[in-house]
């Protein structure tokens, strides 16, 4: 790290953002034009040599994939070390990273996370319902499962319950896995719609049965009502301890994005940072059942769509990263609120495909400019 006072900024801080996704291109450039215009240099690593974000990076490499916690923790510091990283921002494999925040530290590192509990609770849905409810945060009703029979009685029961069944790993696997049970037969108005996740009942029992003889692993499941829209997410900056510093609302509604003013919703993620003492960026996301808005989840980690906020004003990301380098924020503004955004595809020029290898600098190849992402101030609001 460069030479900096107490409470001060380096002059040029190396940034590290891990398991970098598509939306990570979104993310570099709102560091880089950050309001202190600090000078940052991002690095990128995914387990793809060909992920389209590293191409965004100034040096890359490949990360490993399926190790183990210890394995993965070990790279990590190792990156930290051949490269004097500054800061660590991971969007996955928390559960690895949080309980060697203390080695980052010695490294040179700050390792922008929460305390390794809080991870542990919130890397599982079912036992982040249970510390949710507890903590007076409304929860959908919710059970747990991994085998056939219990699949079909858990289904049975939320259907008798005037719901509509679906099912989600329990663990930390993103949208993955998610069905919508439904064992109506198809009618060609549902073959001429949009596809949608839909399983039966019964093809999924039988999926756990077969995989428990043949001796697989079966995870736990969750079978709980298909929530209703709107979905809400929450993307919130907080202080070591769960303080909230502010937090922007999102609704989703097709391509359309509502930035919104709700406090009944920031409030249960105001709860909820507070309980479990998270820090710096973390995601409450929420949805609605029986006409109140309940958790679906909450991620220890900054959202995938984080870049949205830009649209109020609020540069969340370095927020983050000034917070833990220097234990304040910065000067925020209110949030510009109550306005609609548009998610759109775009593109970016990475010349000519080459893949990451330890240690391969990007700089040279790829022009900065070529990164789209809406500026942090000044875009009108559709």
């Amino acid at each position: 790290m460069s030479p900096c006072g107490e409470g001060s900024l380096p002059l040029a801080i190396r940034i590290w953002l891990s398991s970098a996704g598509a939306a990570t291109t979104q993310v570099i450039r709102m560091l880089r034009e950050n309001p202190d215009a600090a000078e940052v240099h991002v690095y990128g690593t995914n387990i793809s040599p060909l992920a389209p974000a590293l191409a965004a990076c100034d040096v890359s490499e490949v990360e490993p994939h399926r190790v183990s916690n210890e394995a993965y923790a070990e790279f990590a510091l190792d990156f930290c070390r051949r490269h004097a990283i500054d800061v660590l921002i991971p969007p996955r494999r928390l559960d690895a990273l949080a309980p060697h925040a203390e080695a980052f530290a010695q490294a040179g590192t700050r390792l922008m996370c929460s305390p390794a509990a809080a991870v542990g609770v919130l890397t599982n849905k079912a036992r982040t319902y249970e510390v949710a409810r507890a903590a007076g945060v409304p929860v959908p009703p919710w059970l747990v499962v991994s085998d056939g029979d219990g699949l079909r009685s858990a289904a049975r029961e939320i259907t008798e319950g005037g719901g509509t069944a679906c099912i989600k790993p329990a663990g930390e696997y993103s949208a993955f896995g998610f069905r919508i049970l439904d064992d109506a037969p198809l009618h060609m108005k549902d073959l001429l719609a949009p596809a949608r996740p839909l399983a039966s009942v019964g093809a999924v029992a039988d999926a756990l049965n077969r995989a428990a003889d043949r001796g697989e692993t079966v995870p736990e499941f969750i079978v709980m009502p298909y929530l209703d829209d709107p979905e809400v997410s929450v993307d919130c900056l907080s202080a070591p301890g769960g303080s909230m510093v502010t937090c922007i609302a999102r609704s989703k509604d097709g391509r359309y994005r509502h930035l919104l003013d709700d406090p009944a919703v920031t409030a249960i993620a105001r709860r909820l940072v507070g309980h479990f003492g998270l820090a710096y960026l973390s995601n409450v996301q929420l949805r609605q059942w029986r006409g109140r808005p309940v958790l679906l989840e909450a991620n220890p980690r900054a959202s995938g769509g984080i870049f949205q906020t830009a649209f109020t004003g609020v540069n969340l990301p370095w927020a983050a990263v000034r917070m833990l380098l220097t234990g304040h924020p910065g000067p925020l503004e209110p949030p510009r609120l109550g306005g609609r955004i548009a998610v759109t595809e775009t593109v970016m020029d990475v010349g000519a495909v080459q893949p990451a290898i330890p240690g391969q600098t990007r700089a040279d190849t790829v022009r900065p400019d070529a990164v789209t992402a809406p500026r942090p101030a000044g875009l009108p609001l559709a």
